[in-house]
């Protein structure tokens, strides 16, 4: 009981949040969507020029900015006042009911159908900052599935044996770059989602891409013995894939 509740209360805060963000849009902060775009094209610009000091300017700034729009939203300082509300009547509640905590001891009798798992040392950790790429020498290939804040991303598919079959990579990136460089006998399924960027896959290129969902593959990929199939996602950034 006291579980549904809780997520009964947690539901609601959601709704809450969600109906004063639309009404802080409409009639009380319209200039917010203008002031988000701003701060992503700063932020868009600065990274394609991050060798120059305007373009480490323009990325600082754009930072600052975004934060600065977060917090003066009405809906941000609800959400703020929620969680120290929820914070302090799970307080109240273990005041009230404290738990108690009983060891059990369990005795594990050995069965014959147990699974055996086999653990492997990933290429790639989830990261907040920062960039992350393949060694520069060989490497054994281990299917990618990371989630990255600001940096870039750089899978160098040469220096390693990809096994029969399908090849996963699955990345997913808040602001940064991502480049994957493919064998010429490798075909590749790609899928690209971006709010605002560019996309180069091989001989195909969008330079201003906006809210985009892109579906590219070679021609031979279905019946191919070895491909690779790609699942990016970006919300400001430029996505590379290149033949090597």
């Amino acid at each position: 009981m006291f579980k549904n509740t809780k997520n009964d209360y947690i539901g609601w805060l959601v709704i809450i949040g969600a109906i004063l963000l639309v009404m802080e849009i409409l009639f009380f902060n319209s200039g917010l969507i203008f002031s988000l775009f701003i701060s992503g094209g700063m932020i868009y610009l600065g990274r394609k020029r991050a060798g120059k000091k305007k373009g480490k300017i323009l990325f600082i700034g754009g930072i600052i900015f975004l934060v600065l729009s977060l917090l003066n939203m009405m809906t941000f300082k609800f959400l703020l006042v929620a969680i120290l509300l929820h914070f302090f009547i799970q307080f109240l509640n273990a005041k009230k009911k404290p738990k108690k905590i009983s060891p059990e001891i369990t005795k594990i009798e050995p069965t014959s159908d147990e699974e055996t798992m086999i653990k492997s040392e990933p290429l790639f950790e989830n990261i907040v900052l920062g960039q992350q790429k393949t060694p520069p020498g060989a490497y054994e290939w281990n299917d990618v599935n990371i989630q990255a804040g600001i940096g870039d991303t750089i899978i160098d598919l040469s220096f390693t044996m990809l096994p029969k079959g399908e090849t996963v990579i699955f990345i997913r990136n808040l602001i940064g770059n991502i480049q994957i460089l493919v064998p010429y006998d490798i075909d590749v399924s790609i899928q690209h989602s971006c709010i605002m960027g560019s996309t180069t896959v091989f001989e195909h290129h969008d330079s201003k891409l906006f809210n985009r969902v892109l579906h590219l593959k070679t021609p031979g990929y279905e019946t191919a013995e070895h491909k690779v199939k790609i699942f990016t996602s970006l919300t400001v950034g430029n996505l590379e894939v290149s033949r090597i």
